[in-house]
């Protein structure tokens, strides 16, 4: 994994003064000023983070066919459950043409394969560890058990790992994830999901504490479908006209290998980035379903695009644009954790780190022959595109989205809270360096941050310094406020994951029912999770 070098001011190739003091250099801000300063950064783009620029000549846009990630069959499906294998493996892969470069992945492909399950029926799925190092695996959105919740210290160790806090005397890092009540296991690992949750779409990626974000970079990550009959029975668009859409993106080497400015390149020992990457790792290729500004070819109809930002730091703003500047509908059907009650419209969609959305794009809007672009507002120069639709044809359309989507939403009120707490996001310092930190606090597993009873409804009052995607692990909550005025447009549904703009606050509620044991919570900006930004999170 070998990166371009800085100039000596410590800026990535080709980035001005002002990205660096104002979006690369926020960590050293915050941590100087609080959250006072970080009200004048609310007014620039939702960019938190330093871009790392490709070595290798790059493809133009809208030219590599959009995959589609392969659908995991069940290597068993006996006493009403569903098992699955997956291997998790080192490949080398073509991502940009006529480039090779080398991934870790799940079963061998980036993203890994899609895992298809019904509502309420359990599904197990056996992870084998073949990489050179330890990995956990969180289903991010699942109402899972919190043995299988993916914990960062449940570590599934390589075979030849050291096993114990004395087999590892020149791993000091290491030895804080032995901690008392991590469960280990050598080689394989089973995590069993009830699924007992509405359909959504949900994804799995590694969570090992201190390593998220580089693992996620290297190709940990891919999809899992809920579905019931009841939403196959509201006549969205459906088959070949729904497509999951991961959007990531990454910066490539001039041998073709991802760059990644981790301080151990080999991601064993000492975690971190370098300084200028503190705030958030960017990448300069935008990439959908692990291809470079892809073109997928559409009927003249309706299609339902399941989106999750999959990036580690990168926020984009999307919108629908024919070649003659006309911008379609986008109408958001669903959130992080399923279906709205009703369909609400945007022309402009802001997504953050792990945030799902679920709309629908009517093609008839174009012409035929023509493309519709999807477009990045937050982007400059090529992160400004992301990806088009060639529509290659009238046809019929028997779809629909009709007015009332779902009528099972949780309606939570404030006198239903049995308590307010309040929680600031902001950069400190942890272990002798910078640091993101939690009500001051960097992650400790050993620490017992926030405990509740099953059953007990909640407010949570959030505040942020610079961007902060906020993510529960267990539950979904509503957003009450934002700034103490009503919640936006794309704050409708349950969601798992509200992104804070710098200096924003927001209320949340939601109400910890599922299971007890210790899950957490955290920001979703990667290289925050890694340097300090998590808690814990105990139901009683």
């Amino acid at each position: 994994m070998r990166e371009r070098p800085d100039d000596r001011s410590g800026r990535a190739p080709g980035m001005a003064r002002r990205q660096f003091l104002g979006i690369g250099g926020a960590l050293g801000l915050m941590a100087s000023t609080g959250l006072g300063a970080s009200a004048a950064l609310a007014r620039r783009p939702s960019v938190t983070g330093a871009e790392l620029r490709s070595a290798v000549p790059l493809p133009p846009a809208f030219q590599v066919p959009l995959p589609v990630p392969s659908v995991l069959a069940p290597v068993s499906t006996s006493g009403g459950a569903d098992r699955y294998e997956i291997i998790q493996r080192e490949v080398t892969a073509e991502i940009l043409p006529g480039v090779r470069t080398p991934l870790w992945t799940y079963g061998g492909a980036f993203p890994g394969p899609t895992i298809e399950s019904r509502r309420g029926r359990p599904v197990t799925v056996s992870h084998r560890n073949e990489l050179p190092v330890p990995t956990v695996v969180h289903l991010h959105g699942g109402r899972t058990p919190p043995a299988s919740d993916g914990y960062p210290t449940d570590l599934v160790l390589p075979a030849s790992w050291p096993e114990t806090a004395h087999d590892m005397p020149d791993m000091p890092d290491m030895r804080r994830m032995l901690g008392p009540r991590a469960v280990r296991s050598r080689l394989r690992r089973d995590y069993t999901f009830p699924l007992e949750q509405r359909p959504t779409l949900l994804w799995y990626h590694d969570h090992r504490m201190d390593f998220t974000a580089p693992a996620i970079w290297r190709g940990l990550a891919g999809l899992h479908i809920v579905r019931d009959d009841a939403e196959d029975a509201l006549g969205l668009p459906a088959g070949r006209r729904e497509l999951p859409l991961m959007i990531t993106d990454r910066a490539f080497a001039a041998d073709g290998s991802l760059v990644y400015p981790a301080l151990d390149p080999s991601l064993r020992e000492r975690p971190g980035v370098r300084e200028l990457y503190l705030a958030g790792v960017l990448g300069d290729v935008i990439l959908v379903n692990g291809a470079p500004w892809p073109v997928h070819e559409v009927d003249a109809v309706r299609y339902r695009l399941r989106i999750l930002n999959a990036s580690n730091a990168r926020h984009y703003e999307l919108e629908a644009v024919t070649d003659d500047g006309r911008r379609l509908d986008l109408v958001q059907v669903g959130a992080d954790q399923g279906l709205l009650a009703t369909p609400v419209t945007h022309r402009l969609l802001p997504i953050a780190p792990a945030e799902r959305y679920d709309v629908i794009i009517d093609f008839a809007g174009g012409p035929v022959g023509g493309r519709v672009r999807i477009l990045n507002r937050l982007g400059s120069g090529r992160t400004r595109d992301v990806m088009a639709f060639r529509i290659a044809r009238k046809a019929t359309d028997d779809s629909r989205v009709p007015r009332t989507l779902s009528t099972d939403l949780p309606a939570w009120r404030r006198s239903d809270a049995v308590r307010v707490r309040d929680f600031a996001f902001r950069a400190g310092q942890m272990r002798g360096g910078h640091g993101w930190l939690i009500g001051g606090r960097p992650f400790d597993p050993a620490r017992s941050d926030v405990t509740t009873r099953l059953g007990d409804v909640e407010i949570w009052r959030l505040v942020a310094d610079v961007h902060h995607p906020v993510h529960l692990h267990l539950v979904g909550f509503q957003v009450l406020s934002r700034r103490g005025r009503p919640p936006l447009p794309h704050d409708a549904g349950l969601k798992d994951t509200v992104s804070l703009r710098p200096g924003e606050s927001a209320e949340i509620i939601t109400r910890f029912d599922g299971y007890r044991g210790r899950y957490l919570f955290h920001c979703h900006n990667a290289e925050h999770e890694d340097m300090g930004m998590m808690a814990n999170l105990e139901i009683i």
